[in-house]
């Protein structure tokens, strides 16, 4: 189960997310995440795998499925990898936070949501109209 202020910040905004449990660890999935301009699609199914002491361990990487590129078909740094989670193939985006970017008692998936956003716009920058 997600602690009580991920569930409520999904369950206020109206986002669409289904769990799971996977090898230890819980899988939310936002279907068809949007993804900004300048990606080779409008958007793609979200994966986050969270360990079993989160909020207070921080999350690490996210997927997608299908698998997202740069709408000129440049590369995105340490996203080639594809892994199988859930029966479906995804594929990784390795991104790691810094100590500094995870607040334990803080932050949650909503801060985690901006972040994968930002990181995103990050990966198309001077692509977007």
């Amino acid at each position: 189960m997600l602690p009580p202020s991920d569930s409520q910040y999904l369950a206020d905004h109206g986002i669409v997310h289904t769990l799971a449990q996977e090898s230890g660890m819980q899988c939310v999935v936002f279907p068809a995440f949007v993804l900004p301009q300048g990606f080779n699609r409008t958007s793609a199914d979200l994966l986050l795998r969270f360990h079993s002491g989160y909020p207070d361990v921080p999350p690490d990487m996210w997927w997608f499925d299908p698998a997202v590129g740069r709408s000129d078909g440049a590369a995105i740094a340490a996203t080639d990898l594809v892994e199988q989670y859930l029966g479906r193939r995804w594929q990784r985006w390795s991104r790691h936070l810094r100590p500094e970017q995870w607040r334990s008692g803080i932050d949650g998936i909503e801060s985690y949501l901006a972040l994968i956003r930002q990181e995103l716009q990050r990966s198309v920058v001077g692509l977007a109209a």
